[in-house]
């Protein structure tokens, strides 16, 4: 196998789309180090382990020995990504988009070798750029084209107001790629759009148009959304050990694959091996224990990695279940509130009551005290609700 063959593998593995494929086959015969990029707007203070696919690409390109550029959209943070949203976004302020960008920074050379990454902000081109530069920039897309973007369709369609604002995000993202002779750019797959724009603003000046290759999104720990710190189903890398290994023995074990794909740093061969381990009979909780050990090892260290799962492991025969739990099933579409379902299984009298005893502290699902007194469970999805020490069930939503 060749040099390009082997690293054509390794790029692709895990990746959604490669557009287009021969055009990176024939920038990496070029045998130079390529720019690949990435862009993240710091709209919160902390990454999660949905943002590291892209980081996580961004490394396999790293050791293959091209340069990476991560950039932070502090120009574009401040319009507000319109991506996969039906309403318009509230920008953030300059001082949130400093804050958070400082924090990333910290954060991605977690995984990243700083030494071998450039970071760059947006506003180094985009603050310099006058009212008729905008205007020259805007001028080379249309709004026809701008509505083929499915969010800013089914908006228009609705009659959902869209900014003019919101369509210049696509245009600067894409400037970002001209601005910074971007050889390669990595997206969600949410992002496609965005990054097709940059292919045609670089044809535009008359540049080699940029590979975009997408990534595919992680689900959180519902296994359902989008892993987002607002929804309330992610792992912060920063997360304390403890906590994060207990996190990702919540993912269910179709689910752990997909994680294993999108965040282990294992070959496909050693995956395809675990994989075969379980249909031979090893415990999925064992191979989920490897990975937890791998992500913490990672974003904190092996001591502490190996200290959060016997931790857990001390923690999950302390709050060993009793035999023969009663199951019971729960009928509801999407979401539905935990305190309703207490009451539907009979483990308290009311929802008032199920509340009350989640405020106490006294209710656990899967072990893990819960302590928001809104919490939802998932239709499609089974759990193990304890209310006390002695009223258990099985319940499983949908």
């Amino acid at each position: 196998m060749s040099s390009i063959d082997e690293a054509l593998a390794a790029i692709r593995y895990g990746t959604d789309e490669i557009l287009r494929e021969e055009e990176l086959v024939a920038k990496l015969k070029k045998g130079i180090p390529l720019k690949i990029k990435a862009g993240f707007d710091p709209t919160a203070p902390d990454l999660h382990l949905g943002h590291t696919v892209l980081i996580n690409k961004l490394k396999v390109f790293q050791d293959l020995g091209h340069e990476v550029c991560f950039l932070i959209g502090d120009f574009t943070g401040r319009i507000g990504d319109p991506t996969g949203k039906n309403v318009t976004r509230k920008p953030l302020t300059e001082e949130d988009v400093v804050k958070n960008a400082k924090t990333y920074q910290e954060q991605v050379f977690k995984i990243l070798d700083p030494e071998k990454t450039k970071v760059y902000f947006n506003s180094e081109w985009m603050a310099k750029m006058s009212s008729a530069d905008m205007i020259q920039l805007a001028a080379k897309h249309t709004v026809a084209r701008m509505l083929e973007r499915d969010d800013f369709h089914k908006r228009y369609n609705s009659g959902q107001p869209i900014a003019i604002h919101e369509f210049l995000y696509p245009l600067i993202q894409g400037y970002d790629s001209v601005a910074m002779k971007a050889d390669i750019e990595l997206g969600g797959t949410d992002q496609k759009f965005n990054l097709l724009v940059g292919r045609q603003l670089q044809e535009s000046e008359g540049m080699e148009p940029q590979v975009v290759i997408t990534m595919p999104i992680l689900e959180g720990l519902d296994g359902v959304q989008k892993m987002s710190k607002s929804l309330g189903n992610y792992i912060g890398i920063n997360t304390p050990p403890d906590e994060m290994f207990g996190r990702m023995m919540k993912i269910s074990d179709e689910l752990m694959w997909r994680y294993y794909d999108l965040l282990s740093f294992k070959t496909a061969n050693e995956v395809a091996g675990l994989k075969q381990s379980a249909e031979e009979g090893l415990n999925p909780r064992d191979i989920k224990f490897q990975l937890a050990q791998e992500i913490i090892a990672r974003f904190h260290s092996e001591e502490e990695a190996v200290q959060a799962q016997e931790n857990f492991i001390k923690q999950f025969s302390q709050n060993k279940m009793p035999d023969n739990i009663p199951e019971v099933q729960v009928d509801a579409e999407g979401r539905i509130r935990l305190s309703n379902v207490m009451k539907m299984a009979n483990l308290t009298q009311s929802t008032s009551e199920a509340m009350r005893m989640i405020a106490q502290g006294a209710v656990k699902v899967n072990t893990e005290k819960v302590i928001e007194k809104n919490a939802e469970l998932v239709a499609g999805e089974t759990y193990i609700v304890q209310v006390g020490k002695r009223k258990f069930a099985k319940i499983t939503v949908g």
